[in-house]
């Protein structure tokens, strides 16, 4: 299928994204690691630092970090903006990432508020984004919609669902030094984001028989 806009990929250009905000990582840190930590890391308080809401969705500690999350990209983000807008894309990575960022940093603070054994570190990275779009691209397709309007489960049905959905792939994907609380609430968004069909353009209102996923 091609893209209702007809414009470049936003997949390439986050990919390119990427690449110049680790440049500009590479370069800031030579400066010194605080101003890397300032202008990329998104910590608590947010609002000392409200910039990197952004920032920190397209920055990564290593080009390891960097090269999965560009396959995931790839991955997940393909089919989806093949279907969708470039600002509409663009938006809702920028924004499931930030959700995602800010749910990650705002609970381990308050974790570390009230635990002496816990410490409240920033965060930075696509991952949360990225998980967004895997959810989306799950419960946004033909089979997923087809299923929920065989079924038509009550909401809360579908809500306990989700969660259980989210919380078994963020256990399934842990690993040590991952923000396991940012891959849940982006899963969980895009899960919320693919059944409503918000990045679908000129469509029907949720519940047809057919998805432009």
């Amino acid at each position: 299928m091609s893209r209702p806009n007809g414009g470049s990929n936003p997949v390439l250009e986050i990919l390119a994204l990427f690449v110049v905000v680790y440049l500009a990582q590479v370069i800031a840190a030579i400066v010194g690691m605080a101003t890397m930590t300032t202008l990329f890391v998104l910590e608590m308080p947010i609002e000392s630092q409200p910039w990197t809401i952004v920032t920190s969705v397209y920055a990564h500690g290593s080009l390891d970090h960097l090269l999965s999350n560009s396959i995931a990209l790839v991955l997940f983000g393909w089919p989806i903006a093949r279907a969708t807008t470039r600002l509409r894309f663009h938006a809702f990575f920028v924004t499931t990432g930030a959700l995602a960022g800010i749910a990650q940093v705002s609970i381990t603070g308050a974790i570390a508020a009230i635990s002496t054994d816990a410490s409240a570190a920033g965060v930075l990275g696509a991952s949360g984004a990225v998980f967004a779009l895997m959810g989306y691209l799950l419960a946004g397709n033909r089979l997923s919609d087809g299923l929920a309007a065989r079924f038509d489960p009550p909401l809360w049905v579908t809500v306990v669902i989700f969660v259980v959905l989210a919380a078994t792939i963020t256990i399934l994907t842990a690993a040590p030094q991952v923000a396991l609380i940012a891959h849940f609430t982006g899963f969980l968004v895009g899960l919320g984001a693919g059944r409503l069909g918000v990045l679908e353009v000129g469509s029907e209102p949720r519940g047809r028989s057919s998805r432009g996923l």
